[in-house]
């Protein structure tokens, strides 16, 4: 069956659109580390798939490929008109290098969705989302006024022109990167100094780049603010602690940032291309928006800021300028429907409260603004398409929100909402309302998960067995591994890969060592991939099938803490963390009280290990402590980053300790480092790699009481 028309944009259309944005590369191949060291897939325009194992879109994909192009708007072609309205200039690189020379990003690694071609291993909607992604450059959103640098990083970064200088709006991931924006601005439209920083929220692509814009000296003299919303600095750092090593394992899937860039792999991230792998850091904000509504001017700029904690993040405000009827939605309304419940891991987000925020904004400001930008996508342009965006958005989180619950208080269960919740069809009719970031599959679980918890209400999946327990079971009664693997190739070759992923997964959970097996299970899980719009479902799909196939690959993953972070991590948080490090095999019978005192900040606190637990209250100090350690948070924090040992505080001066001694090195040897390299697929760890891609290498040694990276949360 032909394709219909002008579906996905052919070449001669992505070049119309486009062409003022871009500056066209051949692909690099590979590696290159735009978002981690991953391989650049050389064959991506030619229909070669980067795995010797992978296959092309089965017929059953193409079918549904074909369907999906049917059933949207493609005729509705605004997007691309905004997405290159007010065009300056496209820079001649297409990498930003790090310091080391190591390459911070590379937008080239992605061109060959230049091509014009449709790849039938893309869902139709996501590869129209992730050309508008392909944005590069120098842009002007409001005239004289106000510009983004798009398409050097996961987001955007704002440029406000002030009566002296820049003020800039969310300096991207890394300072490489925050850097080359600042120098490409000042190169086409005139060198200005940045006279103040806001931070939009506590997502790490909103603040990681702050050093490659401004001075710390200079924000600590009062020259430049730094603006944030209220609880910032709280939850850029607690959001990513706890889990942090689980999280940024599962960022692998969510992100695919060890996926090639290919169409058979890595497409897009939808709010953006990928994450840059710079260097991330962190300066804190110097002055807070606590109040709903806050007006502020600074620099000869009126800004009126709408704080909106538990939408996107916990922390999080939009901003209105007057001046310009220009309003700023933070990462609340962009080119995509969020996550409500982030695949990475993060607290589950409540809708109806996003809707309410959006409405907020709707009535307060949205009748007024002419111009609408956000630290992802593209601005939209006109007092009518700004409101029909914010509605969208708007009824469609209240929509995910009410609806989930209808069907909950019928009876439907959080392991039955994704078969059964659907977005309304004047939503679906919408690009605005569509889950690039999150799908409605995953968020209507998230909902009820929110509301009711994990549990369906069945008691056989109250306690259930895990996985590996219960398959070799199901594996005996189904009659062993040869009559699965004949029924999982029947259903693949059916198109029935969800059901094939039902009885293959057992089989594969059962026997883990069973490569025909795994390779079965990653062909269904490979062509699920294809055919989701959203990416996060997509790279989740792709990369446990190159997991199942070639082991855990390696590479360089977006850095997620530097020194900064680590400074600005509240003592009680690594000490809560230290208590999760325990190694629960070491602590049994064992006891002490422990007194820390850090007199530079005059913080006390008192630290129990009883009954196998780590506990800490703060402001307090115990007289029957078994021992009292008494240092500065500032040299603290060089235990903390493992630039120093215990030892080498004590004997240089900086901890002094009365009593024994006893319990701090009892703890040292409790302490495990985690390492995120741990099987998410069974049977994968071992696996032989994918040619080209170096195994994982053994845990770094480090000193016990060292803070590893937390969670990278960029992307929300």
């Amino acid at each position: 069956m032909a394709a219909p028309q002008a579906r996905v944009a052919p070449a001669g259309l992505v070049r119309w659109l486009l062409a003022p944005l871009l500056v066209l590369a051949s692909p690099t191949p590979g590696l290159a580390a735009g978002g981690g060291a991953v391989l650049v897939d050389p064959g991506a325009t030619t229909g070669q798939h980067f795995h010797p194992k992978g296959q092309a879109a089965s017929a059953t994909t193409i079918q549904l490929w074909q369907q999906q192009q049917t059933s949207l708007p493609f005729e509705d072609k605004r997007d691309f008109e905004e997405a290159k309205r007010g065009f300056i200039a496209a820079p001649s690189f297409r990498q930003i290098k790090r310091a080391d020379g190591g390459v911070a990003w590379d937008m080239a690694s992605y061109d060959w969705l230049l091509s014009g071609k449709e790849f039938k291993s893309i869902h139709p909607s996501l590869q129209r989302q992730a050309l508008l992604n392909m944005a590069y450059g120098l842009y002007e959103v409001v005239p004289g006024k106000i510009y983004q640098v798009r398409g050097f990083d996961l987001a955007n970064i704002s440029f406000i022109k002030g009566d002296r200088g820049w003020i800039v709006f969310d300096p991207l991931t890394s300072q490489e990167t925050a850097r080359a924006a600042l120098d490409f601005i000042n190169q086409q439209l005139g060198a200005r100094p940045v006279t103040a920083v806001v931070y939009s929220h506590s997502h790490g692509d909103h603040f990681g780049g702050v050093r490659g814009v401004v001075d710390e000296a200079d924000v600590l003299s009062g020259k430049v603010p730094v603006l944030a919303p209220i609880g910032f600095m709280t939850h850029a750092i607690s959001e990513n602690v706890y889990a942090g090593n689980a999280m940024n394992r599962r960022l692998f899937y969510h992100y695919g940032v060890l996926l090639p860039r290919s169409p058979f792999g890595h497409v897009d991230q939808s709010i953006g291309k990928n994450v840059a792998s710079g260097t991330s850091g962190l300066i804190a904000p110097t002055r807070i928006i606590s109040k709903p509504i806050e007006e502020l001017t600074l620099d000869g700029v009126t800004m009126v800021f709408q704080n909106t904690p538990g939408t996107e993040a916990p922390a999080e405000m939009n901003t209105w300028f007057p001046q310009y009827k220009a309003f700023w939605a933070a990462e609340n309304i962009t080119g995509t429907i969020h996550n409500i419940y982030t695949l990475r891991g993060a607290l589950i987000r409540d809708p109806l409260e996003w809707s309410k925020q959006i409405n907020e904004a709707l009535y307060r400001f949205g009748g007024q603004a002419d111009v609408m930008f956000a630290s992802h996508s593209w601005p939209r342009f006109g007092n009518g398409r700004i409101q029909e965006v914010m509605r969208a958005q708007r009824d469609t989180y209240a929509h995910l929100n009410n609806n989930v619950l209808y069907y909950a208080n019928k009876g439907v269960t959080i392991n039955e909402i994704q078969n059964v919740y659907k977005l309304p069809a004047s939503l679906h009719k919408q690009w605005a309302a569509h889950s690039y970031h999150g799908s409605e599959g995953h968020n209507s679980r998230g909902v009820i998960n929110r509301y009711l918890g994990y549990w369906d209400g069945n008691p056989t999946t109250l306690i259930p067995l895990s996985p590996k327990d219960s398959a070799p079971l199901y594996v005996e009664m189904m009659g062993g591994a040869k009559p699965i693997l004949a029924k999982g190739r029947q259903l693949i070759m059916a198109g029935d890969y969800l059901l094939a992923t039902e009885i293959l997964d057992k089989l594969v959970y059962a026997q883990p060592g069973n490569q025909q097996a795994k390779d079965l299970l990653a062909e269904a899980f490979e062509q699920i991939g294809y055919s989701k719009e959203s990416p996060s479902l997509r790279n989740s799909f792709l990369a446990a099938a190159l997991e199942l196939r070639s082991g855990i690959p390696s590479g360089a993953t977006p850095k997620s803490a530097g020194p900064d972070v680590i400074r600005a991590m509240g003592t009680n948080l690594w000490i809560d963390f230290l208590a999760i490090r325990l190694d629960p095999t070491k602590t049994a019978g064992k006891h002490f009280k422990m007194n820390l005192s850090t007199p530079d900040n005059g913080e006390r606190y008192v630290l129990e290990l009883n009954n196998d637990a780590l506990t800490n209250i703060k402001g307090f100090t115990a007289a029957d402590a078994d021992l009292s350690v008494t240092l500065n948070r500032s040299d603290l924090e060089t235990l903390m980053m493992g630039a120093a040992t215990f030892d080498q505080l004590v004997k240089s001066g900086k901890i002094k300790w009365v009593g024994n001694r006893k319990a701090i090195d009892l703890l040292q040897t409790m302490l495990v480092q985690f390492s995120p390299d741990f099987e998410i697929m069974p049977g994968t760890k071992a696996a032989p790699t994918l040619p080209g891609v170096v195994p994982s290498p053994p845990p770094e040694s480090s000193h016990p009481f060292e803070q590893k990276p937390l969670a990278n949360s960029v992307g929300g």
